[in-house]
């Protein structure tokens, strides 16, 4: 198909400023859009925002700290946060809110990060509180931590490339040249386009005796010295060794952390100190509210947020002779005061997104690292070089100052100062200019002897370290000293305690429930009551709307299960416990308005299990009967709906649910009456339309199934036949011989 164009007008085309093809719509194939346009934007988010690199850093968070580092703020005093937010847009041109956000997640006071680069002062909110805000930017001051030297050591030593900014005007670091591997020692969360990456910190005692192990043994079993993550909330690890084993190699995986609390005896509370990092005090304390208000836990009578200047704190209030111990449980259970992180440990290697498990991480960084250092000793290298070219040169001045001067001073032009000092000397250009610019006052013996006596240490620290470049085993060396030194100053004790074995006790959504004898009335109209055995005892006397009535009658417990089929062929799942207990004396609850069943939908049939035993008859008005297993309708999930309850090519008559295979009596428009066994129906889908058990004349039908018992009718072998599907027989005894329905 060729393209669509739309022409530009002439009056268009004669404006000032037009643009040759401005206007003109065509059409293009989606693929090619998505290339040009989507993909871009894809790579942009990929490799410039959402993934870390090895240094552990987002673009956002380097170019902050570069800024606070170019500040002054490594030593000095703070500053205003505004102000930093202000000067970091010459890198990042996001705008200062979205900069500011970023610095308040790595200070000191938002507790985010084991190890925060921003030391902070003022109201920066606070990672374990949603409704914790920081203040504005201008209240607010800041300066780098004390561990950010760490991350600069070697900024100005050439160890790392300088790029250029967003519009070409000054330099910024493109990595951080980090001693310790900042990466697996701080969290760091993002998503990308199609990828994201959830990265958990850990102990940096541990972390930095495994990079060390590594660097001696590249085969070392991390294991052995990392035990876990550490998380900066505190909290419980559940250790699960295989789980563990799989973030180590893989990069995924899932930790399991725990709430921590204690238990005051005397107020008969529980005061919650540490929770997972995954969630927040406001989210925990309304999921308790919940189970609270839907009767699923008993216990509590009150829970509050007590988080301030002492750090989070939240607290339960329990009832007379509760078990806080078993309640924890269930919080555990049921809240996320128990959780999971889920690892996926997505970092950018060298420009391209990979996922690494922890020994892999390592590797990449301690080559990073070797690189590093490598090229500090090369520029370091090279200035010593420099500076004892420039020294031998002195030397050589040495053996006769008055000649020097005399060439100085009988040099009428200032340009053969110069050449006239290397011819005299035999010494390069360089080296003559640095002669020709020491001070006259430093043209003297002693100044001069004292500058010459350090070409001999120059000549061995370079030897020293050209040997260091010669030799990997001594880069490595270099970098477990500067690890120790990192652990010594700033390493800490485990924030988070590891739980070996834990024997999670199973509890079940059931057992929150209430567990006691109740009694379910049904009426035709499509109310239910609940009524406790006491309050029936006290009052019997059932009120009903006018032209309602009972139609099925349950003594269970609360815990049991409902399913309510209706007429538009669906069956909707509830509790006992999700309905309120009552009187005989009110209405009752209606079920289609708590189900939320359509306007025109109404109930046909209650069906109450506790286990999905036994089957579901459908009989339907053209004589045929469908059967399906009960356990057909359990679902996993706590699905309220399920369509296609059964099937709706034929009106249906009635259903039954029986615990097991029993004789059925059926009953049509033409008196005609049959009695079967539900086992000669076989057990099939729900939606199934059945099989023909009795065969009907024209205009005849079904009326009515129900389970038969001895004493329904006189003679029943005359309404047994002996294949399916029959006619049955007619009953022409008296209506009140003939059946009894019960």
């Amino acid at each position: 198909m060729a393209p669509k164009k739309r022409r530009a007008t002439p009056q268009k085309a004669a404006m000032s400023g037009y643009i040759k093809g401005a206007g003109e719509v065509v059409s293009q194939a989606i693929v090619d859009t998505l290339e040009g346009n989507y993909m871009p934007y894809a790579m942009s988010v990929i490799m410039s925002r959402a993934i870390p690199e090895i240094d552990g850093f987002k673009p956002s968070h380097r170019k902050l700290l570069y800024t606070m580092y170019k500040m002054g703020l490594l030593t000095g005093a703070r500053q205003k946060s505004s102000k930093i937010a202000g000067s970091t847009m010459a890198l990042n041109p996001h705008g200062d809110a979205a900069i500011y956000d970023t610095m308040v997640r790595m200070t000191v006071a938002y507790e985010a990060l084991l190890h925060p680069y921003v030391d902070s002062k003022g109201s920066f909110g606070k990672a374990y509180s949603r409704d914790t805000q920081a203040a504005a930017s201008r209240y607010t001051e800041a300066k780098l931590a004390p561990i950010a030297a760490e991350l600069f050591r070697d900024i100005d030593s050439d160890a790392i490339d300088m790029i250029d900014n967003f519009d070409n005007t000054m330099k910024e670091p493109s990595l951080l040249p980090v001693t310790f591997p900042t990466i697996l020692c701080n969290s760091n969360t993002g998503i990308a386009v199609g990828m994201a990456s959830a990265i958990c910190s850990f102990n940096l005692n541990e972390l930095i005796e495994t990079t060390i192990q590594l660097l001696k043994n590249p085969k070392h079993d991390i294991s052995s010295t990392l035990l876990a993550p550490d998380f900066p909330g505190g909290g419980q690890i559940l250790y699960n060794k295989d789980e563990l084993q799989k973030v180590y190699h893989t990069g995924r995986g899932s930790i399991k952390v725990r709430a921590r609390y204690t238990y005051d005896k005397d107020a008969n509370c529980i005061d919650i100190t540490q929770i997972p990092p995954t969630t927040t005090c406001e989210q925990i304390i309304e999921k308790v509210i919940d189970l609270v208000k839907t009767g699923k836990i008993k216990e509590i009578s009150d829970i509050r947020d007590e988080q301030g200047l002492h750090g989070l704190r939240v607290t339960i209030d329990l009832k007379r002779n509760a078990d806080p111990d078993k309640l924890m449980q269930k919080l555990y259970k049921f809240t996320t005061l128990e959780d999971s992180f889920a690892c996926n440990f997505n970092v950018l290697i060298d420009g391209s997104p990979r996922v690494l498990g922890v020994d892999g991480i390592l590797d990449e960084w301690i080559r990073f690292r070797m690189n590093c250092v490598e090229r500090r000793t090369r520029f370091t290298l090279e200035k010593k070089k420099d500076r004892l070219h420039l020294l031998e040169g002195l030397q050589k001045i040495l053996l006769d100052i008055d000649k020097a001067i005399k060439i100085i001073r009988e040099t009428e032009e200032e340009a053969d100062v110069v050449p006239n000092l290397m011819s005299g000397f035999g010494i390069d250009e360089i080296q003559a200019e640095y002669v020709a610019e020491i001070k006259l006052r430093h043209i003297n013996r002693e100044y001069i002897l004292k500058r010459t006596e350090d070409i001999e240490n120059l000549r061995h620290d370079i030897a020293d370290l050209e040997d260091i470049l010669s030799s990997p085993q001594r880069v490595k060396k270099i970098i477990i000293a500067e690890l120790k030194e990192v652990a010594k100053k700033y390493g800490q004790p485990r924030k988070s305690m590891i739980l070996y074995d834990v024997e999670e006790t199973a509890i079940d959504e059931v057992s929150l429930v209430p567990d006691y004898p109740v009694h379910l009335f049904v009426t035709k109209e499509g109310y239910i009551k609940k009524i406790s055995p006491q309050s029936l005892r006290m009052s019997s006397d059932q009120k009903l709307k006018d032209g309602d009535e009972i139609v099925q009658t349950f003594e269970t417990r609360n815990v049991a299960e409902l399913l309510f089929f209706t007429d538009q062929c669906q069956v909707y799942k509830s509790k006992a416990s999700e309905f309120s207990d009552t009187k005989a004396s009110v209405l009752g609850e209606y079920i289609p308005a708590v189900l939320g069943m359509a306007e025109d939908e109404h109930v046909i049939c209650c069906v109450l299990t506790t286990d999905y035993s036994g089957y579901v008859l459908f009989a339907y008005e053209n004589g045929k009967v469908a059967k399906a297993e009960l356990s057909a309708y359990a679902t996993k999930t706590n699905r309220r709906k399920l369509l296609a309850a059964y099937s709706d090519k034929a009106p249906l008559v009635k259903m039954l649910h029986i615990p097991a295979d029993c004789d059925i009596l059926l009953r049509a428009t033409n008196g005609k009456v049959l009695i079967f066994g539900s086992d000669a129906v076989a057990a099939k889908t729900r939606s199934s339309q059945g099989v023909q058990v009795i065969t009907l004349r024209r205009n005849a039908r079904v009326s009515d199934m129900v389970v038969f018992a001895e004493g329904m009718v006189k003679n029943e072998s005359k309404f047994r036949p002996k294949n399916l599907p029959a006619a049955g027989s007619a009953d022409d005894s008296d209506e009140g011989e003939q059946m009894t329905l019960l």
